[in-house]
């Protein structure tokens, strides 16, 4: 288990900075497979098929319940599509990335 999946998501009540380019770089490091894509953390996974796909994002959404963070979330045939980003801040915070990594878990 990454470093970043040990720790928990922490609630944005607002008025905190977004992260900065070097941080978004140094974080960005330790998630796998995740992008930024304008301004926010992505990630598209494959499966083989609708039920395996299906079956990952009921994880995802409990993991969602658990950490009270929230990805945007597409599901197609055999592919999922994660989005996060701080929508309080409009920006990245530390959280997004503790999510991606517990996502990364998840696979």
């Amino acid at each position: 288990m990454s470093e970043l999946a040990k720790k928990q998501c922490t609630p944005c009540k607002g008025g905190v900075p977004p992260l900065n380019e070097d941080q978004i770089a140094r974080l960005l490091k330790q998630v796998p497979g995740w992008s930024i894509e304008k301004g926010h953390l992505c990630r598209n996974i494959t499966f083989p098929d609708f039920a395996k796909a299906l079956k990952f994002v009921n994880r995802i959404g409990a993991l969602a319940e658990e950490q009270g963070h929230h990805p945007d979330i597409y599901l197609a045939w055999g592919r999922v599509k994660l989005e996060l980003w701080t929508h309080k801040i409009d920006g990245l915070t530390e959280s997004d990335f503790i999510f991606a990594a517990k996502s990364n878990e998840l696979l």
